[in-house]
């Protein structure tokens, strides 16, 4: 369920973590990471625009082929 509110969230933008906590109305940073956009990247529905640098300023998250059909499948 928290993955599927975070995929709708995203849809078909790229959107840095702020903006995601924003468009799900989560306000708790440590927990979004733990609970929502961890699980995401390491189930593969979400990847980062910068895979190869984690904390790169502007890294931003969209979704994969599986993120992106699942989309497709709830809205």
């Amino acid at each position: 369920r928290d993955i599927v509110e975070l995929i709708k969230a995203i849809g078909y933008e790229t959107l840095s973590v702020s903006q995601m906590m924003e468009k799900t109305g989560l306000k708790h940073r440590p927990n979004f990471l733990e609970y929502h956009l961890n699980p995401a990247v390491q189930e593969g529905f979400v990847r980062l625009l910068f895979p190869d640098k984690p904390r790169h300023p502007r890294q931003k998250y969209l979704l994969t082929a599986k993120g992106l059909a699942l989309y497709k499948e709830i809205i």
